[in-house]
């Protein structure tokens, strides 16, 4: 006769909603695994989805995730110039947020030289790459838009003519990719009544320094900002060249930053991306904890509650074995079975979870083995007191 099976079968109900409990607990704690790994994941899926052996950005600059950085807009002309450099491509990043399928969304946008250069976007679900110069858009899926609608950048309307999945910036959030001149205008490009003002102001400037009204129309365009600049300049090396001896030549006759793809990486893990991955590994760390406690109690508590009938068994002389096989059969059945009520709950909710969830197997195990180590250590203690029990305590001594 299984013990186990048969006060199971009696107290069926609670069983299974300590199991539904348990399950619901873990799988905030399998949840909180995939938030801190997906964290990373995102924060450098650009770096690692873009074809670049390099990263040239303005001198002293962490850019162009980490830190502002601006460039002439011909700056890769003469990173291009360098020796074994095979090619060398423009690039623009920055947030936006505007309102897209009807709800307020923020996202990046990525502007790149659509003939040929780098930082692009890679595998498309749907559609093409952008092939005109102006007006065309490949965006995520995420952003709930569809091939063909259009997108208001600004003034103008944006048609989707190519769609990513999983296309996130370093925040989360997702990447649309325009034409690199489009990118720079949709940046630049200021309120009508702002240019109106900012024009005004500067004739009152030229006024006052004593230029006639003449003058001081010829003289205004140059007052205006420039908007020839860009975030960032892609490289790729030729084949048998050093990557760290091209990136020391750009940095000493260019006058500009040049990082690895790894040391962009590094970067962006040991600054922008290092207090956020600390304060989740800290909350999941409490949150391991909290869960072998509140699983060791529920174990304890359960065989404790069993101690009338464990002495009942004792008394009619049944060995100990069977009590210690009865508890630990328990104990296991509570646990396999709520690691995958945790594990159906998250797989259902990784796919709308408003972050990337990522789940690498071997954490899924160490968790697993975490909280049945747990169970386990409670089921031993809850034995020993189990069989210290009087046998007395069945007739109620």
């Amino acid at each position: 006769m299984d013990l186990a099976l048969k006060d199971i079968r009696r107290h069926l109900g609670k069983f299974f909603a300590t199991i539904a409990g348990v399950g619901m607990l873990l799988a905030i704690v399998l949840v909180m695994n995939g938030i801190y790994r997906g964290n990373i994941f995102d924060g450098i899926w650009l770096i690692e989805n873009t074809a670049a052996d390099l990263w040239v950005v303005e001198q002293g600059r962490g850019g162009p995730f980490n830190e502002s950085s601006r460039m002439p807009a011909d700056a890769h002309k003469s990173v291009a110039a360098a020796p074994g450099v095979a090619r060398a491509s423009p690039f623009i990043a920055y947030a936006a947020q505007r309102d897209v399928a009807g709800a307020s969304q923020q996202f990046t946008i990525i502007g790149y030289d659509i003939f040929g250069g780098l930082g692009g976007p890679g595998r498309l679900v749907a559609g093409r790459l952008i092939e005109a110069a102006h007006w065309e858009v490949v965006a995520d899926a995420r952003l709930g838009i569809a091939l063909g609608e259009h997108l208001k950048l600004g003034a103008r309307d944006y048609t989707i003519v190519g769609l990513t999945r999983g296309a996130v910036d370093p925040a989360g959030n997702p990447v649309i990719y325009l034409s690199l001149p489009d990118a720079q205008e949709v940046l630049y490009e200021q309120d009508s009544h702002a240019l109106v003002a900012a024009r005004a102001a500067n004739l009152k400037r030229l006024d006052r320094a004593g230029y006639s009204s003449n003058e001081a129309e010829r003289i205004l365009p140059l007052l205006a900002g420039s908007t020839a600049t860009v975030n960032a300049v892609l490289v790729q090396i030729s084949a048998g060249n050093d990557v760290q001896a091209v990136k020391a030549h750009i940095e000493r006759w260019l006058h500009f930053s040049a990082y690895t793809a790894a040391a962009e990486r590094d970067l962006m893990l040991e600054g922008r991306l290092k207090k956020m991955s600390a304060v989740l590994g800290l909350f999941r760390s409490l949150l391991v904890a909290v869960s072998i406690v509140i699983i060791a109690l529920i174990v304890y508590v359960l065989t404790i509650e069993k101690i009338r009938s464990i002495a009942t068994l004792k008394l009619i002389g049944a060995p100990n074995h069977v009590i210690v096989r009865m508890i630990l059969e328990q104990s296991l059945a509570l646990t396999l079975g709520s690691f995958a009520v945790a594990y159906a709950l998250m797989s259902l909710a990784r796919d709308r979870f408003p972050r990337t969830l990522v789940l690498l197997p071997e954490e899924v195990a160490v968790t697993f083995a975490v909280m049945l180590a747990g169970s386990v250590l409670a089921s031993l203690t809850a034995i020993w007191h189990a069989l210290r029990a009087p046998p007395a305590l069945a007739l109620g001594g």
